[in-house]
């Protein structure tokens, strides 16, 4: 059973400018073996796709963070009282209202099922809001029911992704610490790309999410359209995906769909690959965890040469460690970003068809007023209300691409320069490592010839 939302505070201030910088990027994996070429290959071809526009983009900063949009610095606490003046908004000169963090997971245990909650805590000056301060406890549903409100309310808009309702077999056990970790960031992230919306941050579902008691939110969801109402919805748009394609669907969203094909088949090859190199940096580090202390034991039966073997053992394990910060910023920095784009794809997709089946609709009514002789006048009203119809859902499509399109490309040529140099470091940790060997053994050699040649 869900625990109880608290109303905390006052009506809050508006918060003063100065907001922090975002947390520090990981380290990335780079593996060992042939994936590492494929991967660059196809992230090139991602950045390329629209590489005239990138003119006009800034990069962050190599301590932008990657795992989480929106987070704190790791410097920083995380309590619901150090949330505001925490955050750092290039591209929005004016300052946010709306402070959202998800965390504190917790396991619930029931006779029917096992499920977790999350605490859900929102910090605002928004005059709308009653209070100051909300804190909930939301459960996976709870997000997936409000994801569903969005998409119903803003058919043409892009509805940022939730994390998938069952994992992959054999990557992580359910309800195991990085699953729920891994759940928590996306559903953070989830909350918080809604919050930055500028016409998502406004919807009353989303202020019920967040501010609502568990009793109120469930009542709240038994209002919503019925089982008929949804079955309409769905018959109208198979019935229009019956029909075949748009008439006189415009250029800008015919290159839409052709961008997204290319776009959703090039961030599919980069997710393969990078979970594929990230299985192979697990092998690789777990056999390097077992290389070194064999030198140790050896040295113990040749004392000639033992200090030598010591000091590989020492290298040895030097190099595993900096192998497991590589693959901890794998799983939290590039893993994250390339699936969250994955669900993006879908979604675009399904934004696509939607805002065609609106403008497929239209052509039906035209083409029926076109065969009728009697009752002009009631289909040509029906006919005005459908072209203001496609006209909004055009005019939310093509604004919501644009700033979708700029985020993403920000996201990759984020994530990507952040692979460039942390590989670059790690790297280098490894060549200082060995060459600070070869030096002390060379020493070593010299030592032993000049003892050698005295009398």
């Amino acid at each position: 059973m869900e625990a109880e939302g608290r109303v905390l505070g006052p009506p809050l201030p508006a918060p003063s400018p100065g907001g922090g910088a975002g947390a520090e990027a990981d380290p990335l994996a780079g593996a060992p073996g042939a994936a590492r070429g494929p991967l660059l290959a196809a992230a090139a071809e991602v950045l390329a796709l629209d590489d005239e526009e990138d003119d006009d983009l800034e990069v962050f900063s190599k301590d932008t963070s990657l795992a989480e949009v929106n987070s704190f610095s790791p410097s920083m606490p995380i309590s619901p009282s150090s949330m505001i003046n925490q955050y750092k908004f290039e591209d929005e000169p004016e300052l946010r209202d709306l402070f959202i963090t998800v965390d504190d997971p917790e396991s619930h245990i029931t006779a029917i099922e096992t499920f977790i909650t999350y605490r859900v805590v929102t910090k605002t000056s928004r005059g709308e809001f009653d209070s100051s301060e909300y804190e909930v406890r939301r459960r996976y549903q709870d997000f997936l029911w409000l994801k569903t409100k969005l998409e119903e309310a803003h058919p043409t808009l892009i509805i940022p992704p939730l994390p998938e309702k069952f994992i992959m077999k054999g990557m992580v056990e359910r309800f195991s610490d990085e699953f729920i970790e891994t759940r928590r960031k996306a559903l953070h992230k989830f909350l918080n790309r809604i919050a930055d919306h500028p016409t998502l941050t406004f919807n009353e579902d989303f202020k019920i999410f967040l501010t609502a008691q568990a009793w109120e939110l469930s009542s709240h969801k038994k209002q919503g359209p019925g089982l008929l109402s949804r079955m309409g919805q769905t018959v109208r748009a198979v019935a229009s995906s019956v029909r075949g394609g748009v008439k006189n669907r415009p250029e800008m969203f015919t290159e839409m769909n052709d961008y997204m094909e290319t776009f959703s088949q090039k961030i599919n090859v980069l997710d393969k690959i990078a979970h594929r190199i990230y299985k192979e940096e697990r092998e690789y580090f777990n056999e390097m965890k077992e290389y070194g202390p064999i030198h140790t034991l050896w040295s113990a039966s040749e004392e000639d040469i033992a200090d030598s073997l010591k000091g590989v053992a020492s290298c040895i394990d030097k190099c595993c460690k900096a192998t497991e910060r590589r693959m901890a910023g794998l799983s939290e920095s590039l893993l994250p970003i390339l699936h969250e784009y994955v669900l993006y794809s879908e979604i675009l997709m399904g934004v696509l068809k939607r805002r065609d089946q609106i403008q497929s609709e239209l052509d039906s009514k035209v083409d029926a007023l076109a065969n009728k002789k009697t009752e002009k006048d009631l289909f040509s009203e029906e006919i005005g209300k459908l072209e203001d119809k496609v006209e909004c859902a055009n005019n939310a499509l093509k604004a919501d691409w644009d700033r979708w399109k700029q985020n993403m490309q920000c996201d990759m040529k984020s994530t990507f320069t952040n692979v460039a140099e942390n590989n670059l470091c790690y790297y280098e940790e490894c060549l200082a490592t060995w060459e600070s060997f070869l030096a002390s053994q060379t020493v070593d050699v010299h030592v032993e010839e000049d003892s050698e040649e005295r009398p």
